[in-house]
């Protein structure tokens, strides 16, 4: 997103020509910060920036909690078929050689 700079660039030839600068000195000046403020400028975040960043964040973070709460039903669903596979491998271990 452009944003439109109020450098008046006449204003400031008309300063530098009252200190002594020639006009074709102050026009170069005059444009090459005006050219200079513009490409700051063009590089700066604005609010809108900022706040489509944030929604963005959020979103992100929101699918990761539901990511890892995905992630956390899982684990617990194979720790459950886990010990329920360790006893049944204990029981028929148990039947195999009984005690006398």
């Amino acid at each position: 997103m452009t944003i439109a700079t109020t450098f008046d660039t006449h204003a400031y030839v008309k300063k530098l020509q009252a200190v002594g600068f020639t006009e074709e000195q102050a026009e170069v000046q005059a444009a090459t910060l005006s050219s200079i403020f513009k490409t700051n400028l063009d590089e700066l975040a604005t609010r809108r920036d900022l706040k489509e960043l944030e929604l963005a964040t959020k979103r992100d973070f929101k699918d990761l909690e539901a990511k890892i709460t995905e992630a956390k039903a899982e684990m617990i669903k194979w720790m459950f078929g886990v010990a329920a596979g360790q006893a049944l491998f204990i029981l028929t271990i148990l039947k195999m050689f009984p005690s006398r």
